[in-house]
């Protein structure tokens, strides 16, 4: 049978536009399957938690299970790197660190860019730390600590959870604004650090709020000022360091984020989800359990944020010379 001209013609162009649809229809019907987050670092932290609270909230809302997967190493670039090797489909979704802020300038060959290979979707929270000394320390205020600092130079020792790390970076943005010389005592992790600070091995600690609130409450350590432009919810007494440095403002954070590629649909969905979750009673309590609190974006938003605090670390660094392991 020998079709009209016209009949072909449109078949030709019903023909044309059929990649499209299954494009729109994939957004409009995920997830589908499982879904897997890559979660650059090992179980049982901070953004662990922060990871697993999300996920179980995308999981029941979503109606599809999201797999948390750890994989820790090289401060965070062994997650990263696969997830920015992964098929851009939404069904690999990384737990971005606020390290890729820092790590973008501190690694001069890491083998991905993080603005350039991946998709931020949206931020989760962000996490103060804690300016804590040992209680055997004199100061019990952040100027009484700069005073103590100035007149004993180069022997108050300051512990991070690794050179590089964002307690390090923290802990070099105080001394640069109060011209205070501390030794850097780097640790494998914080749980080392906070217990050498028990002890009196060391003397101050910029420590991630969660790492360290139950010592701070059972009164193991003293605990001077948070990190973050504004009090902490889980420590509202406890003032800032900026009210007494002015200028200082360091947090961690953390957020999702897919490689390059993922169709905007699926970002705008996951990112509507996560703002939904936030805007949650129960999940606004249990971040503020945490000492988190809740980070409200667009996409595009996120992605802003992220390259602000990228060029704002690399001012830090590039000053201080500081150099990774």
């Amino acid at each position: 049978m020998t079709l009209p001209r016209r009949t072909l013609l449109q078949l030709a162009l019903a023909a044309a536009m059929l990649p499209s649809v299954p494009h729109g229809a994939l957004a409009l019907d995920y997830p589908a399957r499982p879904v897997r987050i890559i979660v650059p670092v090992p179980p049982g932290g901070a953004l662990d938690i922060l990871a697993r609270l999300i996920a179980q909230w995308l999981s029941q809302r979503l109606g599809q299970t999201f797999v948390i997967e750890n994989r820790p190493g090289a401060a965070t670039n062994v997650g990263i790197e696969m997830a920015a090797r992964a098929a851009p489909d939404g069904y690999t979704l990384l737990l971005v660190p606020g390290s890729v802020a820092i790590n973008a300038t501190l690694y001069d060959n890491l083998p991905f860019v993080f603005l350039r290979d991946f998709v931020p979707i949206a931020p989760i929270s962000s996490i103060p730390l804690v300016m804590e000394v040992n209680l055997s320390l004199p100061a019990k205020t952040v100027p009484e600590f700069v005073a103590y600092a100035k007149a004993n130079p180069g022997k108050v020792a300051m512990a991070s959870s690794g050179n590089g790390s964002p307690q390090h970076i923290v802990g070099v943005l105080f001394q640069m604004l109060t011209g205070t010389q501390l030794i850097h005592v780097p640790y494998h992790g914080g749980a080392p650090a906070i217990t050498d600070l028990m002890a009196g091995q060391v003397q101050v600690y910029f420590s991630p709020l969660p790492e360290s609130i139950a010592v701070i409450k059972g009164g193991k350590v003293r605990a001077l000022a948070v990190t973050s432009a504004k009090r902490s919810e889980a420590l509202p007494d406890l003032p800032t360091v900026g009210e007494t440095v002015p200028g200082f403002d360091a947090s961690t954070w953390q957020g999702l984020g897919a490689p390059q590629g993922t169709p905007a649909e699926i970002v705008a969905k996951i990112n509507g989800e996560v703002n939904a979750a936030l805007n949650d009673p129960g999940i606004k309590a249990r971040l503020a359990s945490l000492g988190s609190t809740p980070l409200l974006m667009s996409p595009e938003q996120f992605k802003a944020f992220i390259a602000a605090e990228t060029d704002k670390w690399a001012k830090v660094i590039r000053a201080a010379n500081i150099k990774p392991d």
